[in-house]
């Protein structure tokens, strides 16, 4: 029989952002660098560009199909709270013998279609 193991992972990503600046900016306030910094903490700006750095897996056990549905519906609120527990295996846990390049390729037929 299967068994099923939950991977934690922590997954790093480099954000790029370019913010315009006001001229009176630097002048009596803040410098145009601490503006731009307190743009981006605040997440008052567009995303300029991203690169994925590196996905650091943070912890691992064995877990039941039960426990793993719980967590699921745990991690995902109310937002799917009518999705039956076959639902939340056959989209969220991944099956032996899974293809990611066939998953991809459906997804995109999909999305070509029209969101059938």
């Amino acid at each position: 029989m299967s068994k099923y193991v939950m991977v934690d992972t922590i997954s790093m990503f480099r954000m790029r952002y370019v913010v315009e600046v006001p001229d009176d900016v630097g002048e009596e306030t803040c410098t145009p660098e601490e503006y731009a910094k307190d743009s981006v903490t605040c997440g008052d700006v567009r995303e300029f560009s991203q690169e994925h750095l590196d996905e650091v897996i943070s912890s691992c056990r064995e877990v039941t199909k039960e426990e793993a549905v719980a967590q699921w519906r745990q991690d995902n609120g109310s937002l799917f709270s009518s999705w039956s527990d076959d639902l939340i295996t056959k989209s969220a846990i991944t099956e032996v013998g899974f293809d990611i390049d066939e998953y991809y390729e459906e997804e995109e037929r999909r999305w070509r279609a029209g969101g059938e």
